[in-house]
């Protein structure tokens, strides 16, 4: 069996591309997902990317990925900063979960600089932009054959 890992996006990452690409880059939503699915086939592993702008369906997919996958990547977009109940989601977990970020919200405004997933997820990986995906992915592969 293929180890499987969830990779969970968070509120207006389906305008990746069109979102103040100045930050974020100019890669959509889409062209992101076909380039995690590439490297997950480069390092022998199945990625199945998901996004909602829901807070309760990112915390539904949190809870049922307990029972389908090895490990979440989870970029919780703004909800990084003010949900406690992707938190508590996060904490209550079995497997690992690696947040990731496009930019490094620790260069970015003071309200941007707290994550209430930090303290909780197994890693935290941002400010590569695309590249924090692939850096995230090799962790967490990594961290669940270990």
């Amino acid at each position: 069996m293929i180890p499987s890992f969830l990779i969970l996006n968070g509120p207006n990452m389906n305008w990746l591309g069109k979102r103040e690409p100045n930050l974020y880059g100019t890669t959509t939503y889409p062209q992101l997902c076909d380039k995690i699915e590439v490297w997950a086939r480069d390092l022998g592993v199945r990625a199945v990317c998901f996004q909602s702008n829901s807070e309760g369906v990112l915390i539904d997919q949190l809870q049922e990925a307990e029972e389908k996958f090895q490990g979440v990547l989870f970029n919780p977009a703004g909800y990084t900063h003010t949900s406690i109940a992707l938190r508590d989601c996060v904490a209550a977990m079995s497997i690992p979960v690696v947040e990731v970020h496009l930019t490094n919200p620790h260069r970015r405004e003071l309200w941007r600089q707290h994550s209430h997933l930090s303290e909780v997820a197994s890693a935290t990986v941002a400010g590569f932009g695309v590249q924090s995906y692939f850096l995230a992915l090799r962790l967490l592969v990594q961290e669940t054959n270990s």
